[in-house]
């Protein structure tokens, strides 16, 4: 190996890896995002529930994930179980055959893809939050991320029938987001909605978060961590193409937030007459999740018009569900799968290589897969350990329940 290639391996693992530690940070974003949105009686819950889904994801794809994700037969279906049978079950498996790659450190490439792993997960917390117990959650997430986001991780990124059929998403408004909305839509429908929330005779009634600014912190976190999300999923910043690919990928990313948030609060201010901020967030968010898909291909105008489109339909999304009856805290099924499949649907638009057909197929592929196989393990959930808090519980709130604690013990009236 050359000076010069040593020099371009060794920056490219760098860059790799310091996006990887971008992404990582999203789990700060959605656990400021998702406690500043959820009542203060749970706060210290959900932020239980978000370290420990990082450190379950980070050791189920450590010990099985990545096995699946990247150890499966090209073009296929079902994935490799090997490991099932007594061979190795680890990432060091998929890596036994050495650390090097084309032009990166492949230990780089698991450490990016198991802070993705992490971050589809995240999105089910907040759609759940408020009534699920907390040991059901952690055990659906030891399902998701060993074995429901690997499979379909397969056959997408791992070189599956999806990669095969000719299924495009750059850096997973599907694989990861619309995956992640999946599993929440599975848990929100077993579960059901928060006491209060919905009248008998159809109305909706508002429960706002105790925590705005946190809210809208933890947006900032994670439009700050997307720059990582897209610009990682380049790959490597070593040459002069990849470095002006990287440039380009980081602006779209950025125009299609900014565009996500402008529209967001222009249709709020018609449709409500208020500039709402929490919609305002969730179309930074769904701008962020629609650019997911393709953000190297379009110019930095046209990006700002997919984000600008996903901030639309979020906030028409939130209101529909609401409708349906679909008890949302955060809004993460809207910004995460009704947005990502805009944003799959939105990559032909500028990427002459992809086709509506295999964007429709892998919407249905892994929606289907991540859905059904959510629903089960739910039912199971339920069925062997309850997955829902009594109605005393959720009254009194589950971080008393489920934690002990409260995280604003201040703002509490002393029991004599």
């Amino acid at each position: 190996m050359s000076e010069l290639t040593e020099l371009s391996y060794a920056l490219d693992t760098f860059y790799f890896l310091i996006c990887g530690v971008l992404v990582m940070w999203m789990a700060a974003g959605f656990s400021m995002l998702e406690a500043g949105l959820v009542r203060s009686k749970n706060t210290a819950e959900i932020l239980t529930k978000n370290v420990a889904l990082f450190a379950i994801a980070c050791t189920m794809y450590l010990l099985v994930g990545y096995y699946i994700m990247y150890s499966s037969p090209e073009g296929g279906i079902l994935p490799n179980l090997g490991f099932l049978l007594g061979g190795e079950n680890s990432v060091d498996a998929v890596l036994a055959g050495g650390d090097d790659a084309p032009y990166y450190s492949m230990r780089a490439d698991y450490f990016f893809q198991v802070v993705f792993v992490a971050t589809a997960m995240s999105i089910v917390s907040g759609a759940v939050a408020e009534r699920m117990k907390l040991w059901a959650f952690l055990a659906f997430a030891v399902v998701m991320t060993a074995v429901i986001y690997p499979v379909s991780g397969f056959w997408t990124w791992g070189g599956g029938w999806l990669d095969a059929a000719g299924f495009s998403d750059f850096a997973g408004s599907g694989i990861v987001h619309m995956a992640g909305a999946a599993a929440a839509l599975a848990g929100v429908l077993i579960l059901g909605p928060r006491k209060g929330k919905y009248g008998k005779d159809g109305s909706i009634y508002a429960i706002p978060g105790a925590n705005l600014p946190l809210a809208t912190l933890g947006t900032f976190i994670l439009w700050m961590g997307w720059f990582g999300f897209n610009g990682g999923s380049e790959l490597k910043v070593s040459d002069v193409d990849s470095a002006n690919n990287v440039a380009q990928v980081m602006v779209n990313t950025n125009a299609a937030a900014a565009g996500g948030v402008i529209a967001a609060l222009i249709l709020a201010k018609l449709w409500f007459r208020k500039a709402d901020l929490t919609m305002a967030l969730n179309g930074a968010l769904a701008g962020l999740v629609a650019i997911t898909a393709e953000p190297l291909a379009p110019s930095a105008l046209g990006a700002t018009l997919i984000g600008a489109v996903g901030g639309a339909i979020v906030v028409a999304s939130i209101v529909a569900l609401d409708k349906l009856k679909i008890d949302d805290p955060v809004g993460a099924i809207s910004v995460h799968g009704v947005v990502g499949i805009w944003g799959l649907l939105a990559v032909p638009l500028s990427n002459a290589d992809a086709t509506f057909g295999a964007q429709l197929l892998g919407i249905v592929g892994i929606f289907a897969w991540v859905f059904g196989a959510s629903l089960v393990v739910w039912l199971i959930l339920k069925a062997v350990m309850g997955i829902r808090v009594s109605e005393e519980e959720e009254y009194e709130g589950v971080d008393l329940a489920e934690c002990g604690m409260e995280a604003y013990p201040e703002f509490s009236v002393a029991k004599k």
